[in-house]
């Protein structure tokens, strides 16, 4: 994928967050349905919560508690998944991307849009150039155009680039485009392994870069 230049628009398109309402309303049943499932297989098959809560960076930089099903053995976890503390009921959510569910509570809430750059970690953020900052300009969100470009297969700089594109293309058409893509890349399963551990990026042991911040 090519750079493209800094987006040129700021904050979501007009009606973005009624569509997110819109899109809330029309899953919200069998979105229970599923959640309701996939908690009783997680209580059922492995000892701590269902639920795992972690803090992100959202829009402008705010601060955010992101909501998932836990998918990892009970107790302390590396940033990126390690293979051996995935779950079994883990792996198949992972797998269908159904461990993000719960983040319909965070678009509820208007902390999420259903398209949108994904949530990062506040290290991540720290890493970024002032041109890369340009993602938080609009609402994270369960999937966007990075997710059904490769998501995980990509690196983090190759995802930035996707979602600095969204953010100066987005429009209704594109969401919808983005939400079809999105069924066919979960029933796939494309992209659903972990972030490679030496990712500058994400690699918890790369040290800051002079003028990060």
């Amino acid at each position: 994928m090519t750079t493209c230049p800094p987006p040129s628009r700021r904050g979501p398109y007009r009606g973005k967050r009624l569509t997110d309402l819109v899109l809330l309303a029309i899953v919200a049943l069998p979105a229970l349905a599923l959640g309701a499932v996939a908690a009783v297989a997680i209580r059922l098959t492995s000892r701590g919560p269902v639920m795992f809560f972690q803090r992100r960076v959202g829009m402008g930089g705010e601060t955010f508690v992101v909501w998932k099903f836990r998918t990892m053995l009970d107790g302390d976890n590396p940033i990126i998944p390690a293979d051996d503390r995935i779950t079994a009921v883990g792996r198949i959510l992972r797998r269908l991307s159904l461990d993000e569910l719960p983040q319909l509570v965070n678009v509820a809430r208007g902390e999420m849009s259903v398209i949108g750059p994904r949530p990062t970690l506040e290290y991540q953020v720290s890493r970024w150039d002032e041109r890369q900052r340009a993602r938080l300009d609009v609402r994270p969100g369960l999937t966007g155009l990075a997710q059904v470009n490769g998501r995980n297969d990509l690196t983090w700089p190759e995802r930035i680039e996707y979602d600095l594109d969204y953010v100066a293309t987005q429009s209704l058409r594109t969401d919808l485009r983005i939400l079809a893509r999105t069924a066919t890349a979960m029933i796939s399963g494309e992209g659903t392994g972990a972030t490679a551990a030496d990712d500058p990026i994400a690699a918890m042991d790369v040290p800051l870069r002079t003028g990060d911040a």
